[in-house]
């Protein structure tokens, strides 16, 4: 092999080399969780496969290796099938969010649905539990998380009944996630305890709040993985601008086999 080729050859080996750092270095860790509020409506009378959908990112997110994901990045994907109501059953509404958006970068992402709230209760966890009071700064409030944590400002911590599950920050909280047997999700994954983003959410939060015609048919975490099911108990399914969700990055999908479960 002359200079040439072995120089062309080098340069091919680090030109690969460097791809897959800038690969590594860009994607999100599985487990990362991210506090998102829809844009627009999600309805199964409207929306239509294939039609883009976003979501904003309501609360600045650590991750473990020093970066952050700031507020206000954006969560986009689309909707992949939509099922209209019909005589004995309700409508559903098939959707993947799967980039997050990031100044002009654009990262690629599996995600999960962990819980989702009407914007009724996103607006209700972010009222001081005695009312609000002109007297008393935002900043020492006394609210509850959807999910029932108690959030003590002004140097408290965040609380649920079983104990401390983190601390209050400027644009939401910083807690470890906990496991909802009840409802169906799991606490930490691969034994990452790490304080996680979860805004106006608890740390067992799992599945829908203040959403009773709502059902989640499938969240996503097993096959087909990154396919979110929404189904309406009756009639046609619509769930307003303004909610907030649990998004939870998982691994990309490795396998082909299809089977629905409800586990988030």
């Amino acid at each position: 092999m002359n200079s040439t080729m072995k120089h062309a050859a080098y340069m091919g080996i680090v030109v690969f080399l460097f791809a897959a750092t800038l690969q590594a270095a860009d994607s999100i860790p599985a487990g990362t969780v991210l506090p998102v509020m829809l844009n627009s409506t999600l309805s199964s009378g409207k929306n239509k496969p294939g039609q883009k959908i976003s979501a904003r990112v309501m609360q600045s997110v650590p991750l473990p290796d020093g970066r952050t994901i700031r507020a206000g990045a954006s969560v986009q994907g689309r909707i992949t099938s939509v099922t209209p109501a019909s005589k004995g059953s309700g409508a559903s509404v098939s959707v993947r969010f799967d980039t997050l958006k990031v100044a002009h970068q654009s990262i690629p992402i599996t995600t999960n649905l962990r819980a989702i709230a009407s914007l009724t209760e996103v607006e209700q966890a972010q009222i001081p539990v005695n009312g609000p009071d002109r007297g008393t700064p935002m900043e020492v409030w006394t609210t509850v998380q959807i999910g029932g944590d108690t959030v003590y400002r002004g140097g408290g911590p965040v609380e649920s009944a079983l104990g401390i599950t983190g601390r209050p920050v400027p644009d939401g909280v910083l807690v470890r996630l906990a496991s909802n047997p009840e409802r169906g999700c799991r606490g930490a994954i691969g034994g990452d305890n790490a304080l996680q983003a979860l805004w106006v959410f608890s740390a067992d939060a799992c599945g829908a709040y203040s959403l009773p015609n709502l059902k989640i048919r499938h969240a996503g975490r097993t096959n087909p993985v990154g396919e979110i099911v929404l189904e309406s108990k009756s009639g046609e399914l619509k769930i307003g601008a303004g909610a907030g969700l649990l998004l939870r990055v998982i691994a990309a999908p490795a396998a082909t086999a299809f089977s629905f479960s409800p586990a988030i």
